[in-house]
């Protein structure tokens, strides 16, 4: 059992809290049990895992966790990508909430045969609070990585001005929902690129518009019910 705060395990659960490292080392921290037992369930092999009481000192474990209220294991793995593809998936622009990218991940597991496709100046979805965000859906859907001109398939970019309804606009065989942060949107030049720019309505005495995780949800749920009608 590990009883010395200077083991190397620890210390390098402790470099994993800064992006800087999990770029270098490429692997990140998973805490908690739900999240361990998601990454079994999906077949991913941990560099190492640390279980309070059998592999370390408890009071040693909750030193180097993330949560205010400590953990009972940590789990280390080696990153993985994936490449854009199926049916449906999502495109982020500039989503720097580590929270948000966590949360559409986990939609997209659930809604699309598709990753979550993560452009320029997103968060890192492999960082402690994206990766509880995700509920483990991390480990069953990993992002990928491209830009705007490299999707595939018919693009529809989220705007909350736009005139034409996500209820109703033209669809292809393979679509992105483009989606960018709740103030700033997408770029002009995204807009213009895309085959679609759409809403999705709210009431009038409504918000203006919605947090980009749960716009990027209620579209995918949107899209993917209209292309499943037509398949």
């Amino acid at each position: 059992m590990i009883t010395s705060a200077d083991n190397d395990k620890l210390k390098t659960i402790r470099k994993l809290r800064q992006k800087h490292w999990r770029e270098k080392l490429g692997v990140f921290v998973a805490e908690g049990e739900d999240l361990v037992n998601a990454a079994e369930r999906a077949g991913w092999e941990p560099e190492f895992v640390l279980r309070a009481g059998r592999d370390v000192d408890p009071g040693l474990l909750d030193g180097v966790s993330a949560l205010g209220s400590g953990t009972r294991v940590i789990g280390v793995y080696e990153q993985r990508w994936s490449e854009p593809g199926g049916r449906l998936m999502v495109w982020l622009y500039a989503v720097e909430d580590p929270g948000n990218v966590g949360t559409v991940i986990r939609s997209a597991h659930g809604l699309c045969d598709g990753p979550v496709v993560l452009g320029p100046g997103c968060a890192d979805p492999y960082s402690s609070k994206a990766v509880r965000a995700s509920m483990g859906s991390v480990f069953a859907r990993p992002p990928a990585r491209a830009a705007f001109h490299e999707l595939p398939g018919w693009r529809i970019a989220l705007d909350a001005h736009a005139e034409q309804d996500v209820r109703g606009m033209e669809l292809g065989d393979r679509a992105v929902v483009c989606a960018g942060a709740e103030r700033r949107g997408l770029p002009g030049e995204v807009l213009a690129a895309a085959d679609a720019v759409a809403r999705i309505p709210l009431r009038a005495d409504g918000p203006d518009s919605l947090n980009v995780a749960m716009a990027a949800t209620v579209a995918l749920y949107e899209v993917g019910n209209r292309m499943a009608a037509h398949a």
